[in-house]
């Protein structure tokens, strides 16, 4: 797909569809406008967000078509994401060739391509059949563009799409080693270091909690290390971001049921989202040094799996009774937050599908958001805030790790009921961050598109990739906690 900046008048721009947000105002020349005017006037077109109305051969216009794309009141960058990615599917979807997209203010080329590069989203091929054609070109007029901007926005939307090809690709063809072999092709690319640690590394590490969750599975458990280290960064500050990579989960034997399961590819969305972010921050050459942990395991029944009852000892030492194996996820984090400390961290922020509870709690809208340090956390919510990521803090009260607590170890991974259970599973977590500045990315509500949206398909969001690029990209100096 070719997307590139376009400098020049609209009125001769020949294109299959011209793509006009309505909140740009009224400057397409006199014929054009006058047409809108009409259409607004009838209550055909009413301007509301994802409202879209096409309008063959518009006057004074070469342009075949008339993209009148509703964004509301007013232009903002969430808007635009979202207009540009459905943009791009109706155009995909009428098999145009060349769109041409108009924005009233150059600040907004980099979501732009953001959004545009999220609409060209392709799942994986499965389908005998599939016969989609994408878009050959894709132009943006947007007036004083930056062009390094533009260019960010396009790296970041692939970013974004790799995150979300790694969650759609169906679990018998990405296991823990395809999966760490795809993060160390993709890692060498973006030019990162990168170093695959196997069972035998792991066992040598003690990594005894994220071992149990792999024990039942023919397929070995790995952890993928990347590296980002710029020569020139800003400050001493050395940001992890953690990723639970379980590439299926059954729940062990504490067996999900058949229809909770369906969907249990999705589990490694958290080492997808890190993965995604860590290979946009190197391409982009940001000046801060940031590593990637990845912890890659499945989840599986038989007669070498942990059972419930067991006590396993995590990287730190600690030991955890195994109450539930379907409370796998914090068994994989605990010891790579732990290695990450072990590692030199000064900030932690860690991604995970991991608690039914957060969808009851926020459903599909915001992330649930948990931590001990109120900068950091405040850091991610308005990052977020200025692209449309929602973000939703929750207490961390200690009195919440009270059901945590072992009767027999120092911890058991689940409580004896489900009370709360986003915020104890993050108080679980957090007795393995050594007090290290951390956040906790509940994902497992907004990872997914169970309907898809006017801009993608249902499957992998991709949501947070683009939230932790740019908070990065606005470290504060010192670190944000």
């Amino acid at each position: 797909m070719n997307i590139r900046l376009h400098d020049g008048p609209l009125a001769g721009l020949e294109s299959d569809a011209l793509v006009w947000p309505l909140a740009n105002g009224p400057s397409l020349g006199q014929a054009a406008d006058g047409q809108i005017a009409a259409l607004r006037e009838s209550g055909e077109v009413r301007g509301k967000p994802g409202e879209l109305t096409l309008l063959h051969e518009p006057n004074g216009l070469q342009s075949r078509r008339l993209m009148l794309m509703g964004v509301g009141e007013s232009l903002d960058a969430a808007q635009v994401f979202r207009m540009t990615g459905q943009a791009m599917r109706a155009a995909q979807k009428r098999r145009f060739k060349r769109l041409a997209i108009a924005l009233s203010d150059g600040e907004f080329a980099r979501i732009a391509a953001e959004g545009c590069v999220y609409g060209s989203y392709e799942q994986p091929k499965y389908k005998r059949d599939d016969s989609s054609v994408p878009l050959e070109e894709i132009l943006i007029v947007a007036p004083g563009a930056d062009a390094s901007a533009f260019d960010a926005g396009r790296i970041v939307g692939e970013s974004v799409n790799l995150t979300r090809r790694l969650v759609d690709i169906p679990a018998n063809d990405l296991g823990p080693v395809e999966f760490a072999d795809m993060a160390e092709s993709m890692g060498k690319a973006a030019g990162l270091e990168v170093e695959v640690l196997d069972e035998a590394a792991l066992e040598a590490l003690g990594a005894g909690s994220l071992l149990s969750v792999a024990k039942g599975s023919a397929r070995p458990p790995r952890l993928v290390r990347l590296g980002w280290n710029p020569s020139d960064a800003a400050d001493d500050s050395h940001l992890f971001l953690v990723g639970k990579g379980v590439t299926f989960d059954t729940g062990g034997l504490s067996l999900k049921p058949a229809k909770s399961m369906e969907k249990m590819k999705y589990d490694m969305a958290g080492a997808a989202t890190m993965l995604g972010a860590v290979t946009a921050i190197a391409r982009l050459g940001i000046k801060q040094r940031v590593s990637c942990l990845l912890g890659l395991v499945e989840n599986m029944p038989s007669g070498s799996a942990t059972r419930p009852g067991d006590i396993v000892q995590a990287m730190n030492g600690k030991t955890i009774e195994v109450i539930n194996t379907d409370a796998e996820g914090r068994m994989v984090l605990a010891d790579a937050l732990t290695y990450a400390v072990r590692l030199g961290a000064t900030h932690l922020v860690d991604a995970a599908t991991l608690t039914g509870a957060v969808s009851v709690a926020l459903g599909s809208v915001n992330i649930g958001l948990l931590g001990n340090d109120d900068s950091l956390s405040a850091h991610l919510t308005a990052t977020g805030k200025t692209i449309g990521e929602h973000f939703w803090s929750l207490p961390m009260n200690d009195d919440y790790l009270e059901p945590m607590k072992g009767d027999l170890s120092d911890l058991r991974n689940a409580g004896s009921d489900r009370s709360a259970g986003t915020i104890t599973a993050a108080k679980f977590l957090e007795q393995f961050v050594d007090g290290t500045p951390w956040a906790h990315l509940d994902i497992a509500g907004t990872a997914n598109l169970d309907n898809g949206a006017p801009n993608a398909p249902k499957g992998a969001s991709g949501i947070a990739v683009r939230t932790l690029v740019r908070a990065v990209e606005t470290w504060p100096s010192g670190g944000a906690g």
